[in-house]
C-alpha cells in the first residue's frame, strides 16, 4: 500500500477530487496526511472530516525558507510517504527540498507548461491571445514551473472569457488529470528517460 502525502495552501480542490479518487477507484495507496502552511486553509476541514490527519506547518513562524523547508521536511517525513502531491501550495520550494523528493514529488500548473509559468497564468494566456490553455502534472525540479511532464489537458479560450471563466473551465480538466496521474505513479507505470515520461500500458 503506497502512502501520499498532499501539500495545500487553500481551500484544496484538487485535494478532495485526489481523495474521492482514491476512494472510489480503491487505489492501492492511502492519504497518510494532509498538510498546509496556512492555519486557515479550508482544505484541512475537509481532510479532517474524511478521518485524514491534516496539519499545519504554518510559513510565517520561519525566518528563511530554509527553516520552513527543512521544517516541512521533517513533517513529511514523519508520515514515510512514497508520494509528494502539490496541490495549490503556493510556497517555492528550496533545491535542498527538491532533491530530497526527487522523482516522487508531482505538482499541477494551469496552464500547458512550458507556457506560462508563475502565477496568474490565465490573465497570461488571455494577454497572449492563444486559443488553447489548459493545466499540466509534472514532476517536480529545482526549476519553477518545470520538470518531466506526466499530463496535459486543453481547453479552448472563448472571445468573451474572462480569468475567472478560464479558470473554472481549466479547474476542471485538473480534477480530471491530477488523480489520473497519481494513480500511474502508485501503480508503476511512470518512467522518466532523458527528462521524458513514459507511461506504461494498463487501465486508463
Amino acid at each position: 500500500m503506497r502512502k501520499i502525502v498532499i501539500l495545500i495552501s487553500g481551500r484544496g480542490s484538487n485535494m478532495e477530487a485526489i481523495i474521492r479518487a482514491a476512494q472510489n477507484e480503491k487505489w492501492p495507496a492511502r492519504i497518510v496526511a494532509v498538510i498546509s502552511n496556512k492555519t486557515d486553509a479550508p482544505g484541512l476541514i475537509f481532510a479532517a472530516q474524511q478521518g485524514i490527519p491534516a496539519v499545519v506547518v504554518a510559513s510565517g513562524d520561519y525566518a528563511t525558507r530554509e527553516a520552513f523547508d527543512a521544517e516541512l521536511q521533517r513533517t513529511i517525513d514523519g508520515f514515510s510517504p512514497d508520494l509528494v502531491v502539490l496541490a495549490g501550495f503556493m510556497r517555492i520550494l528550496t533545491t535542498g527540498f527538491v532533491a530530497h523528493y526527487a522523482g516522487r514529488m508531482l505538482n499541477i500548473h494551469p496552464s500547458l507548461l512550458p507556457s506560462f509559468v508563475g502565477l496568474s497564468t490565465h490573465r497570461q494566456a488571455l494577454a497572449a491571445g492563444v486559443r488553447i490553455h489548459g493545466a499540466t502534472v509534472h514532476f517536480v525540479t529545482a526549476e519553477l514551473d518545470h520538470g518531466p511532464i506526466v499530463a496535459q489537458a486543453a481547453v479552448p479560450v472563448m472571445p468573451d472569457d474572462t480569468e475567472q471563466i478560464l479558470a473554472a473551465r481549466v479547474l476542471e480538466q485538473e480534477h480530471i488529470i491530477y488523480p489520473r496521474a497519481i494513480r500511474w505513479f502508485i501503480e508503476d507505470r511512470l518512467s522518466v528517460n532523458d527528462g521524458i515520461v513514459r507511461i506504461a500500458a494498463g487501465q486508463a
